[in-house]
């Protein structure tokens, strides 16, 4: 892409954020510490837009990611909001099934997801009137169709996703041209990167997210933080305006 192409995708992305904090107050960002999250934590907070950021801390993160926390801070001047599973779910799960039981089927793996993220996402997004993603449609088969604009019927509320548009090389770009902090697992051969148990390095030419439940099907990798009865409700996917 050519720079001033470029200058124009971050330009729109920039407008798209002011409108969201202008329109859609209270809105919050779910940050997952990654690539993609750290350049819309630098748009939001270079801006000083009154979007609060949060992210899931599931327990099972990795060292590196968390430590995004701590870099954040100096970077930025800004505590970004972890919310933390149910203790005593988590508990009854381990109990019944085992530390790493999401490893036996799918629907274990969901039931994980739904305590250490789904549930807390809940709590984050109560009492908002729109969330913000970091989720691209060149991440993976599930987010092929990405909207920028969607509504999240689930939780009753406009769900954006900024950079649906961007792709992985603009996402690096806007991170080296603006010296933005990011997780050194990117630097390991981690694209994308949850739980810790949950996540591997990908081999050259495999999808950005292979290393994501890499023992199922590409169909069923997603944690149910996007997903509503199995899909993913959309309206118009135009960039919203200034």
């Amino acid at each position: 892409m050519k720079q001033e192409d470029f200058n124009g995708l971050v330009a729109a992305t920039q407008a798209a954020l002011a409108r969201i904090a202008r329109d859609f107050s209270p809105a919050v960002f779910a940050s997952s510490l990654a690539a993609e999250d750290m350049v819309l934590t630098d748009l939001i907070l270079r801006a000083k837009l009154p979007i609060g950021i949060f992210t899931l801390e599931t327990g099972r993160l990795h060292q590196e990611t968390l430590s995004m926390l701590d870099r954040i801070k100096e970077t930025y001047g800004h505590d970004v909001a972890p919310y933390r599973p149910e203790p005593e779910a988590v508990e009854a799960y381990v109990r019944q099934n085992g530390l790493n039981a999401f490893y036996d089927s799918v629907d274990m793996r969901k039931e994980c997801c739904r305590i250490r993220k789904v549930e807390p996402l809940n709590r984050a997004l109560a009492g908002n009137k729109a969330w913000v993603t970091g989720q691209r449609r060149a991440q993976s088969t599930t987010r092929a169709a990405l909207d920028v604009e969607e509504h999240d019927e689930a939780h009753g509320m406009t769900k954006f996703n900024p950079l649906a548009d961007w792709s992985e090389e603009d996402v690096w770009h806007y991170i080296r041209s603006n010296n933005v902090p990011y997780n050194p697992l990117h630097d390991k051969g981690y694209p994308s990167i949850g739980c810790e148990p949950c996540t591997r390095a990908i081999q050259p030419g495999e999808d950005v997210r292979a290393g994501r439940w890499w023992w199922e099907n590409p169909e069923s990798r997603e944690c149910g933080l996007h997903v509503v009865d199995g899909k993913l409700i959309r309206i118009k996917s135009a960039l919203p305006t200034a």
